[in-house]
């Protein structure tokens, strides 16, 4: 039933009257003129005249990745006009790009006009597959053209394009485009295995699966933590050939059992004591993430542990990282969605599961994670 506005108004109490005033361009003037005002008008101004801004922020990143221009000034200083002339730029233009680099803090301007890369600049050339996760973020970027057709679901886009085999897509999968998914996940999981491992380690397991695991990144990183276990690693046979090449290199091949197979298809093996599902279950929709859940529950031995790992809504306190762009990112995507720690525990307990420990993220723009165990 509909709330009637007086109503309403009584409802939202002092916090709704006070927004009605800070909404009135009188009180703004009124506010900047008071002492204690005049700060927090300025600060209000300032946040809110970056969020107007961000999206040429976030194209002066891409620039500046996608040109190669941070990797060059990790050689040493470049000039406006030297790096014009290598990317066919009028020099004053690239000298616009440049000092915008310099205003984010990603570059420093020196005297006489040259350019160097600044510590922000230089971390993002530090954190493994961070260059490639910009460049793909134009497709993400296109699809965020027009919020409310996304919203709307009114056209595809270029990121349902761009994961095709993620959703179940009919057919065989072409190689290139399991080894471009599998090898853009890989890049950006070193990050999301560690940050787990921290929150949850894993010291205790005998036999560990990465249901979805991709080449194996975070089963690797298991496994260098817990010396005495051993790994299956469950995905898509088109993703084996990637998986053999990557943990033959780290010398674990005889550590880890590769099974191709899709847990859409039929049950997961029962061969471990813990599963892991990393950056899955947002992948899909509700019903496909409880007949995985339910899968792991029947895979696994009585005592036996689940994994998930995975951006996540802040929920009743929504914060930027899940709420903002993972949120429109898994929308894009055309299935699946950012839940909340307490969503998933939901469902993990209504797949059987007990004991869930939800640990505070360290990082909540690279993974929040949980656990739950199967009863004993």
């Amino acid at each position: 039933m509909a709330v009637r506005e007086p109503e309403m108004r009584r409802r939202t109490g002092i916090a709704g009257w006070l927004n009605r005033q800070v909404a009135k361009p009188g009180f703004q003037n009124f506010a900047s003129a008071l002492p204690f005002g005049k700060g927090l008008a300025r600060r209000d101004g300032a946040e809110i005249f970056d969020l107007l801004q961000g999206f040429v922020a976030s194209q002066v990143l891409g620039a500046l990745v996608e040109t190669g221009i941070l990797r060059a000034l990790l050689a040493g200083p470049r000039s406006a006009d030297a790096l014009g002339f290598r990317h066919d730029v009028p020099a004053d233009r690239m000298d616009q790009l440049l000092r915008a680099g310099a205003a984010l803090g990603l570059l420093k301007r020196r005297r006489g006009g040259a350019y160097v890369l600044a510590r922000k600049g230089a971390a993002i050339l530090g954190v493994p597959g961070l260059e490639n996760m910009i460049r793909h973020n134009a497709e993400f970027y296109a699809d965020m053209a027009d919020p409310m057709a996304l919203l709307r679901g009114e056209s595809e886009t270029r990121l349902a394009r761009f994961w095709p085999y993620v959703f179940g897509a009919e057919g065989e999968v072409a190689p290139e485009v399991a080894d471009r998914y599998s090898t853009l996940m890989a890049e950006s999981q070193v990050l999301v295995a560690r940050d787990t491992l921290k929150m949850l380690p894993l010291k205790g397991a005998q036999t560990v699966m990465d249901v979805g695991g991709g080449s194996g990144v975070f089963l690797s990183e298991v496994l260098r933590w817990n010396k005495a276990a051993r790994g299956v690693l469950f995905d898509l046979p088109e993703v084996m050939p990637q998986a053999e090449a990557r943990v033959a290199q780290l010398g674990l091949r005889s550590r880890i059992d590769l099974r191709g197979g899709s847990f859409r298809d039929a049950g997961l093996p029962e061969v471990a004591d813990t599963i892991c599902l990393i950056r899955v279950l947002y992948d899909h929709a509700d019903d496909t993430v409880s007949d995985l859940l339910r899968k792991a529950f029947e895979a696994l031995p009585p005592g036996g542990r689940l994994i998930v790992s995975e951006p996540m809504s802040g929920g009743d306190t929504p914060e930027r990282a899940g709420d903002v762009y993972f949120a429109f990112y898994t929308m894009a995507m055309g299935t699946g969605r950012v839940r909340s720690q307490a969503r998933i525990a939901e469902m993990c307990r209504a797949a059987g599961f007990e004991d869930v420990a939800m640990p505070k993220p360290i990082r909540p723009f690279i993974t929040t994670a949980l656990a739950c165990s199967k009863p004993g």
